[in-house]
């Protein structure tokens, strides 16, 4: 089976951004200000604070739900922001 790639990816990457609260390091492409995706790995997982509390608080009950790390989102905007995460519907300025 071949495995057909994204071809927004060409245009506009996954970028590497770490977190400023606790280091996990992700993949992030922001294809608008309102849409962000975030690829986690075990070693980002396993550093992130928020994802820690959730899963322990899912232990205690009937399975859990970790939405997302209020801390990596900010530090995302903040890479976008800066030009260090480029945006796919920004035009480039230059």
């Amino acid at each position: 089976m071949t495995v057909r790639l994204d071809p927004r990816l060409h245009d506009v990457p996954m970028t590497p951004v770490s977190c400023r609260s606790c280091g996990a390091v992700v993949l992030a492409r922001k294809s608008s200000w309102q849409q962000t995706s975030v690829q986690w790995n075990a070693t980002a997982s396993g550093l992130c604070r928020e994802r820690r509390d959730a899963e322990s608080l899912a232990d205690r009950c009937d399975g859990g739900l970790f939405l997302g790390c209020d801390s990596m989102r900010a530090s995302v905007v903040t890479a976008a922001l800066d030009g260090v995460l480029p945006m796919a519907d920004e035009p480039d300025v230059g």
